[in-house]
């Protein structure tokens, strides 16, 4: 048997590029999962609107009803588990009902069948996310949390670089049959459900309070200022930041095929996992306050440009150039937010700010769909690059007078 020491040090040292073995393994559980759930995700939207004839109104509602549910489900489900002591047994629950989801895809025969598909895996990410983030806070170094997530960031990716790729391959095997593909994007997220089980641990050993008659509260009251202006400026920014599908129904718009638009979209994700760990990173030499700037700046140029371009070569350009804007503020965002709060608020904090990005999702898709559908296709995106741009700007102003250069 190995001495104590030893374990801990495996769950929450340091080895390879500088991370704990729950990071590096955490980081490929995601790599799984993305790689099943992004082999549907650009598939998805296009299956709704020509195989089941749903229009873009609907397709801003499923990604607003499945997005706000996993925000709400991540404030309680950080907030138990930073109550129980425990963040393996959320992730478990999460990743196995997200690959559930793929089997209910697959048995879609109307847009609500999708709909509620699509509840059962944000179901499951909302169980997940605040945990297993906060598990990765719990797994690093203070200073060196930004390499952390960054990586995260990277691996996940790589996973919707592969799925993406896997499901063109699929699209030409199986001759556009939707379903079948649903139905086998089931397995890698089964391999990533088994890494969880037996590869990772949690980081310490944590009590339950011993005061059950006054449990920490679920509110916000009790967490800095300094996160309070942060998850307002997020909030900002959210309300423009409409689903990713309106950027691949944008793209079909364009002219792209249904095949070049699943690489285009290959393309975003490829840049997004290239420059995560390099972004997260450099993020912990100079703070993650000005790298996040940036991030919004630059979401704000690209959404303005896909609201403005007329022609599809453009979105070459403007794919990678969005999976930069990803990279920078992602994992930089997490990492930025374990240094403004406490350990054992963590969990709740990661779900509040989760909880407030989707709800804040939910409202910027719905709009989007009603943008798109009643008033222009580029409407929604102007509207994001207004919001973006917006937040940048507070977000400056915020930060002139902080004494806390790594921020």
């Amino acid at each position: 048997m190995k001495p104590v020491d030893d374990e801990r040090s495996e769950v929450t040292g340091t080895g390879r590029l500088g991370l704990s073995r729950n990071v590096r393994v955490l980081g490929w559980v995601s790599f799984f999962n993305d790689v099943a759930s992004e082999m549907l995700y650009p598939i998805v939207p296009i299956f709704l609107t020509t195989v089941l004839q749903a229009p873009a109104s609907v397709v801003g509602l499923i990604e607003g009803i499945a997005e706000s549910t996993s925000s709400v489900l991540k404030l309680a489900s950080g907030w138990l588990s930073d109550r129980l002591g425990a963040r393996k047994p959320f992730m478990i629950l999460g990743y196995f009902l997200s690959t559930a989801s793929r089997i209910i895809l697959g048995l879609a025969a109307t847009w609500r069948v999708v709909l509620a598909a699509r509840f059962v895996d944000r179901f499951g990410k909302g169980a997940r996310t605040s945990a297993r983030d906060a598990l990765i806070a719990e797994s690093s170094h203070e200073s060196a949390r930004g390499r952390a997530f960054g990586y995260h960031r990277a691996v996940d990716t790589l996973g919707a670089v592969v799925g993406p790729l896997a499901a063109i391959l699929l699209i030409r095997l199986f001759d556009n049959d939707f379903k079948t593909i649903f139905f086998i994007s089931a397995a890698p997220g089964l391999v990533g459900v088994a890494l969880l089980i037996f590869l990772v641990r949690e980081s310490k050993p944590r009590r339950r309070p011993q005061t059950p008659e006054s449990p920490p509260s679920i509110a916000a009251d009790s967490l800095s200022t300094r996160f309070k202006v942060f998850l307002l400026i997020s909030a900002v920014f959210a309300v423009g930041n409409s689903s990713d599908a309106f950027l691949i129904l944008r793209a079909q718009s364009l002219g792209m095929s249904l095949i070049t638009t699943i690489l285009a979209y290959t393309v975003f994700n490829l840049s997004y996992a290239l420059l995560s760990f390099p972004a997260g990173a450099f993020s912990d030499r100079v703070g993650a306050r000005r790298v996040m700037i940036s991030g919004f700046l630059i979401f704000g140029i690209v959404y303005f440009l896909f609201g403005l371009v007329d022609s599809s070569p453009f979105l070459w350009i403007l794919f990678p150039l969005y999976g930069g804007y990803m990279a920078l503020t992602e994992g930089v965002g997490k990492a930025y937010m374990s240094r403004l709060v406490s350990g054992d608020r963590l969990g709740k904090a990661m779900g509040i700010y989760q909880m407030v990005m989707g709800l804040c999702m939910f409202f910027a898709s719905v709009i989007a769909g009603l943008l798109w559908t009643h008033l222009s296709v580029r409407a929604p995106f102007f509207l994001g690059a207004a919001t973006a741009i917006l937040a940048a700007v507070i977000f400056a102003l915020t930060g002139r007078h902080s004494a806390n250069r790594r921020e």
